[in-house]
């Protein structure tokens, strides 16, 4: 084995996949964002809009915690990545479970919207990365043609 190639498969293992892989995920929602925002504020006037917006963060607020948990966990060991997938999740689950009763009674939230907006773009966001990443796993000498998001 090369010098070269022992380094590249050094990088490799040190990069944080996880992280850019959500990072990837918020990048290409924030070109969905105006749109689902846009619908939402036609439906239900700013009150939609501004619950939009709230959810739509929260969706990229959710990944982005998503994979700096699992890129730390992913540095110490497998059984500890599995746990932080199983943990996190449900404990990302409860954190947005709490937020949406937290401002379930404010004046400016419409909950159908800010419901819907979030279930959406994790949604979204999820079968996009999960196309992208998939198709660069199964070729890794070639990238994937970059169209549209």
């Amino acid at each position: 084995m090369s010098q070269d190639s022992r380094v590249q498969e050094e990088a490799l293992a040190t990069r944080p996949l996880e992280r850019e892989i959500a990072i990837d995920a918020v990048r290409r929602g924030m070109v969905a964002a105006p749109v689902l925002i846009a619908v939402a504020a036609a439906a239900w006037g700013a009150r939609g809009a501004a619950s939009a917006a709230f959810g739509v963060g929260l969706a990229f607020a959710n990944l982005i915690v998503s994979g700096a948990l699992l890129s730390r966990a992913a540095r110490i060991s497998p059984a500890a990545l599995g746990g932080a997938a199983l943990g996190g999740y449900v404990l990302r689950l409860g954190l947005l479970t709490a937020v949406l009763f937290a401002v379930e009674g404010q004046p400016w939230v419409a909950m159908v919207p800010l419901v819907l907006t979030l279930a959406v773009t994790h949604l979204g966001l999820l079968v996009l990365e999960a196309r992208h990443v998939s198709a660069s796993l199964a070729f890794p000498a070639m990238r994937p043609a970059k169209r549209g998001f």
